[in-house]
């Protein structure tokens, strides 16, 4: 084991970033910049229109890949990964567009990776807790249960075995990554994540918040209050993706039972919530109702119009 003479620890391992942009404005790339000051990082630009780093204002530093096309979450996060696999790092932080991670994450994260490393141990994502002061506060970490998700406070000085961790802020451990397989492409966007935490947990990895870093972090956009409780709210689009995947990935027997449950029980609710309380009724339901059909009949990628 290779260890760090002055303290114990092993050498923090190489870390680069990966942050995906759709339609990015100038406090986005700004972001960028600021994380490109003190680590490598590759953006990935899924705005469907042709730009350059330059009339973007990003740093010279920056590894700039532009689609021209929305191809998904899953994919950019796959093509930056790809980027850092070439380029020898052996970690990947990922970042959503609008992410503000606090300094320590880009200190603790990696170094429990390079820790567990080092003993053997087969970890392969750890993530901050998060923070929606919009929503709830500090959100819990989650487990899957039999009915009802399992939620555990993010309190302790110790690592947390969970079940899965949203992608921005999350510290992916390269070592893995081809055992565990990319991102689902077919999925585009809406639980990305935790798929691929289900695949990691179901090959023997091991997924881990880190309820001492805290990370800043807005869910969906502004949300709406139904009896006392606020609930982030999205676009009618992004309820077609939220409703195809998750009836997608319960006809998949890979996905634990537990979770199927909890699923199951959230979808009439997901439906009286998102598609009758906000505005634009219809097209939130009918969207709704799109995504539970194409699931069903698994028909994936980019939502295509008929």
């Amino acid at each position: 084991m290779h260890v760090n003479e002055v303290n114990g620890e092993p050498p923090k391992p190489r870390s680069g970033a990966v942050v995906v942009f759709y339609h990015p404005d100038a406090a986005c790339v700004q972001r960028a910049n600021r994380l490109a000051s003190f680590m490598r990082c590759v953006v990935i630009d899924n705005t469907p229109s042709v730009s350059t780093a330059r009339d973007l204002g990003l740093s010279d530093s920056i590894e700039y890949l532009p689609n021209g096309e929305n191809l998904g979450i899953a994919t950019a996060i796959n093509q930056g990964i790809d980027i850092l696999i070439r380029e020898d790092f052996e970690v990947a932080i990922l970042f959503d567009q609008d992410s503000e991670p606090p300094g320590s994450l880009f200190v603790e994260l990696p170094a429990i990776i390079a820790r567990a490393n080092a003993s053997q141990q087969r970890v392969a994502l750890v993530g901050p807790a998060y923070d929606d002061p919009r929503l709830r506060g500090v959100a819990s970490f989650v487990r899957f249960k039999w009915w009802a998700l399992e939620r555990v406070s993010p309190t302790g000085n110790q690592p947390i075995d969970v079940d899965f961790l949203i992608t921005s802020g999350s510290c992916i451990n390269l070592r893995w990554w081809a055992s565990i397989g990319p991102m689902d492409d077919a999925l585009f966007i809406d639980f990305v994540d935790l798929e691929w935490c289900v695949r990691a947990k179901r090959k023997g990895f091991q997924v881990l918040g880190v309820p001492w870093v805290r990370m800043s972090h807005e869910l969906g956009g502004e949300p709406v209050r139904v009896l006392g409780r606020n609930y982030p709210m999205h676009s009618p689009l992004r309820h077609y993706y939220q409703f195809r995947n998750v009836v997608a990935l319960i006809k998949r027997p890979s996905m634990p039972m537990a979770w199927k449950s909890t699923e199951l029980i959230k979808l009439p609710i997901r439906v009286l919530i998102y598609c009758f309380f906000p505005q634009q009724r219809k097209d939130h339901l009918a969207m709704a109702w799109r995504g539970v059909r194409d699931g069903w009949h698994g028909r994936l990628g980019a939502y295509r119009r008929q």
